[in-house]
């Protein structure tokens, strides 16, 4: 078993799950509007709750972002 020193050994692009900084960074949405579209919009399936850590599924986001004019 292989085992990561480095957190950011997984490029952003490419992770599957985002922190709301993360998020905030690659979107380049303030986190503040990040932690409101999260609760907004979080039956739309992009937020998933870890350890009471709002984290934002990426490619979920993605889709969201893609069919909204405004946020």
């Amino acid at each position: 078993m292989e085992v990561r020193g480095n957190k950011d050994s997984v490029p952003i692009w490419e992770k599957y799950i985002l922190s709301i900084n993360e998020a905030a960074e690659y979107f380049n949405i303030g986190e503040k509007k990040l932690r409101k579209l999260a609760d907004d919009y979080f039956d739309q399936g992009f937020v998933l709750m870890n350890a009471g850590r709002k984290m934002i599924k990426r490619k979920r986001f993605e889709e969201f972002i893609n069919d909204t004019n405004t946020i």
